[in-house]
C-alpha cells in the first residue's frame, strides 16, 4: 500500500479518527495492528520474516540486557546482528552473487551446481533491518534499556509511515512515544498535514514528473544525443531528493498526525557549499545511523593513521552506503566514489581553511555559490554510474554527454547576454555585500523603485529569451512555445516538450522554496504565514498544481528498491 495509492488515503484518515477514539493504553496496539495490516497489504508472507526478525531482536536484547558479563554481551549482540542480517543478505544479494559466478564458470566451461534464482526483495528489508541493529547496538552499549514488552518492540520495527522508505529511526526516541502516548495535539496535526501536502508534491509534481523524462532518455541512452542525457543527468539529483524526500515529509506527517515525532531525513541538500555538507543535509537518518554504527567504530579503529585513517574509514563507510543501495557493482562504485570525495575533503581540510582565511571567502557569496554549484555537479555526475545499468552504460553516457551535447549551438548575443546577466548579478551581491543599506533594489523603502527593478528583470528574461537561436517572445497560446528555450534540444518526441516544460516548472517551485526556507525562513513565510489568506491560498495552490500536474498513477518510491 503506497503512500500515493487511493488504499492509503482512505486507510489513514480512518485510522487517525479509531486512533483517537481509542483509549490511550490501547493505541500502540491499534498502531502495531494497522501496520501489519499496511505490510501485509504489500505481501502477506513477508509479514513472517518481519515478525521472526522482531522476535529474535527481542530475545537477544534481553539477553544482553540481562547479564553483566561482557564477553556474554558481545557474543549476544554478534549473533543477534549476525541473524537480523541473514535474510537481507540472501534476498538482496544472493541471486546476484549466484548469477555472477555461474557466469564466470561458464566462461571456463565449468558447471555450477545452483542454478539461477531470481528472489523478490522484501518491501522495507534494508530499513528494518538497520533500526533492528541500531536498537541492538544501543542496548548493547548500555544507551538504552531493553525493551520488556514484545509488542513495543514489534511497533518499533514495523510502525507503518517508516517500515516502507524510512527515516530509519532509533529506539531511543520512538520507544518512549510509543509508550506515553498522549492526548491530540491540534499543532501537531496541523503541522502533519502540512508537511503531507508538500511531501504529496514533491513526489507527484515533481518526482513522478522529472521520472517521466528521465525514464525515457534513460531507457533509450544509446539513441539520445548528449543533451538529452546531460539534461537527464541534471534532473536526477531533484528525483532523487522529490521522492525519497517526499516520502519522507509524508512519514513524517503522517507520524506527527498520530502524535509521534520522527527525526527530518532531508535539510535542503542542493545548498550546501562541499560534498561533507551535502551528505549532513541528504538521507540524514541513513547518514547519522552509519556515521553511530560504521564510521565511528573505524575511525577510533584507524585512530593511529591519523588523516589517512578517517580517510580510509569514510572509503569504507560509503561503500557500505553503496553495497547498501544495491546488489551491483554500480552502486558500489558510486559508493567508492562518494568516499573518495569526502576524503579529498578530510585530506584537503586544513590547506581549504588556510586558503578560504587568506583571502577573506568564508562569508563570500560567489564563493559560496561555486562550492554549492561544484558539490551538485559532482553529486550529478557520479548519479550517473547508480542510474546506469553497468559500468559501460555510466562510461558511454558520459562519453555522450561531453562528445555530443551541442553547446557550440550557443550564439554570440546569446554568449552576449549571458555576460550581461553575470554583470548585473555581481552587481547585485557586490552591493548586498558591501553597500547593503545603502543600495536597497527590491525591497527600497519606495515601492515605485521596487517595481521598476521587477519590471527591469522581467524584461531583461524577456530579451534573453528572444536571443536564442530559432527563438522569438511569443507568448500567444504558447506554453508549447518554449520548446526551443534551451539551444541545441532535441526532444524525443512532439509530447515531450510538455514533460520537460513542467519538469523545469516543478523544479523551479521546489527550489523557489528551499531558497526561503534556507536564506529567509522567517521573512518569506507561506504555509507559516500570520496572513490567514496566504496560507489558504498557499495550500490551495498546491493541491491545484498535484491535481493539474501530479502524476497520478500510484507509482511506487524509488527507495521501495532498496
Amino acid at each position: 500500500m503506497a503512500f500515493t495509492s487511493l488504499n492509503y488515503l482512505i486507510f489513514f484518515p480512518l485510522l487517525a479518527v479509531l486512533y483517537w477514539i481509542t483509549p490511550t493504553k490501547f493505541r500502540w496496539l491499534l498502531l502495531l495492528i494497522a501496520s501489519y495490516f499496511f505490510y501485509i497489504n504489500c505481501k502477506p508472507v513477508y509479514a513472517l520474516l518481519l515478525a521472526g526478525i522482531t522476535v529474535c531482536t527481542y530475545l537477544f536484547t534481553g539477553l544482553i540486557d540481562a547479564t553483566d558479563v561482557e564477553s556474554k554481551k558481545k557474543r549476544y549482540m554478534v549473533i543477534n546482528i549476525v541473524l537480523i542480517l541473514l535474510p537481507l543478505l540472501f534476498f538482496k544479494y544472493f541471486s546476484k552473487v549466484n548469477d555472477g559466478i555461474i557466469g564466470l564458470l561458464e566462461l571456463h566451461h565449468i558447471r555450477w551446481p545452483l542454478p539461477e534464482i531470481k528472489l523478490f526483495l522484501p518491501v522495507g528489508i534494508s530499513f528494518y533491518t538497520f533500526m533492528a541493529i541500531g536498537y541492538t547496538v544501543d542496548v548493547y552499549n548500555e544507551e538504552i534499556k531493553a525493551e520488556r514488552n514484545l509488542g513495543i518492540v514489534a511497533l518499533f520495527l514495523s510502525f507503518f509511515p517508516l517500515i516502507l522508505s524510512g527515516p530509519i529511526e532509533r529506539a531511543k526516541n520512538m520507544l518512549p512515544q510509543f509508550k506515553t502516548i498522549g492526548n491530540l495535539n491540534y499543532d501537531m496535526v496541523v503541522q502533519g498535514l502540512k508537511l503531507m501536502l508538500w511531501g504529496y508534491f514533491m513526489k507527484l509534481v515533481v518526482a513522478d514528473r522529472l521520472g517521466i523524462y528521465i525514464d525515457l532518455v534513460y531507457t533509450k541512452f544509446s539513441t539520445i544525443n548528449g543533451t538529452n542525457l546531460l539534461i537527464a543527468s541534471i534532473f536526477c539529483p531533484f528525483q532523487l531528493y522529490a521522492d525519497l524526500g517526499g516520502y519522507s515529509l509524508i512519514a513524517i506527517g503522517t507520524a506527527k498526525i498520530l502524535g509521534i515525532n520522527v527525526m527530518q531525513n532531508f535539510n535542503r541538500p542542493f545548498f550546501a557549499p562541499s560534498m561533507a555538507e551535502l551528505w549532513r543535509r541528504w538521507h540524514i537518518s541513513l547518514i547519522s545511523w552509519l556515521t553511530d554504527y560504521v564510521y565511528t567504530p573505524l575511525s577510533f579503529a584507524f585512530r593511529k593513521y591519523k588523516l589517512r585513517g578517517i580517510a580510509l574509514a569514510l572509503l569504507i563507510t560509503f561503500i557500505i552506503s553503496g553495497i547498501w543501495h544495491g546488489a551491483a557493482i554500480t552502486f558500489m562504485v558510486w559508493g567508492l566514489i562518494q568516499g573518495i570525495f569526502l576524503s579529498i575533503e578530510a585530506l584537503t581540510g586544513k590547506i581549504r581553511t588556510k586558503f578560504e582565511t587568506r583571502h577573506h571567502l568564508k562569508n563570500n557569496g560567489l564563493y559560496t555559490i561555486f562550492g554549492i554549484c561544484l558539490t551538485f555537479v559532482l553529486f550529478a555526475a557520479s548519479l550517473i554510474i547508480g542510474k546506469a545499468e553497468n559500468i559501460r552504460d555510466a562510461l558511454f553516457i558520459y562519453e555522450k554527454i561531453f562528445s555530443t551535447t551541442s553547446a557550440s549551438l550557443i550564439g554570440l548575443s546569446l554568449l552576449i547576454v549571458g555576460i550581461t546577466g553575470l554583470i548585473l548579478l555581481l552587481i547585485k551581491d557586490g552591493a548586498d555585500k558591501y553597500s547593503h543599506i545603502k543600495w536597497l533594489v527590491f525591497i527600497n523603502k519606495h515601492k515605485t523603485i521596487g517595481f521598476f527593478a521587477i519590471g527591469l528583470c522581467i524584461a531583461f528574461i524577456l530579451f534573453a529569451f528572444s536571443q536564442i537561436p530559432g527563438r522569438t517572445v511569443n507568448f500567444n497560446g504558447a506554453f508549447y512555445g518554449f520548446k526551443n528555450i534551451v539551444p541545441g534540444i532535441k526532444l524525443l518526441y512532439t509530447e515531450d516538450h510538455s514533460t520537460f516544460i513542467l519538469s523545469v516548472l516543478s523544479i523551479s517551485i521546489l527550489l523557489f522554496k528551499d531558497v526561503t526556507d534556507e536564506y529567509t525562513p522567517s521573512k518569506f513565510l507561506i504555509f507559516e504565514n500570520k496572513h490567514k489568506i496566504v496560507r489558504v491560498l498557499a495550500y490551495s495552490s498546491t493541491i491545484i498544481l498535484i491535481l493539474l500536474i501530479g502524476v497520478l498513477d500510484g507509482g511506487q518510491f524509488i527507495y521501495f528498491q532498496f
